[in-house]
């Protein structure tokens, strides 16, 4: 897979989890895993030099 496969599989998953999180209960043990996904994601998505400003509505 090259890096460009990669920052777009990533960001496709990250805007995904972000529309799971929002209709999800933020006390629950899902919340809580898809919130250390999204951390994740982030954390790569960063490396990668791309700009979360536009696609992370959340802003956790």
């Amino acid at each position: 897979m090259t890096e460009k496969e990669m920052i777009k599989i990533s960001i496709e998953e990250f805007s995904r989890l972000q529309d799971y999180m929002s209709v999800c209960d933020k006390d629950s043990e899902a919340y809580r895993k898809m919130k250390r996904r999204y951390t994740e994601l982030k954390v790569i998505l960063t490396a990668s030099g791309i700009n979360l400003t536009e696609i992370d509505y959340l802003k956790e």
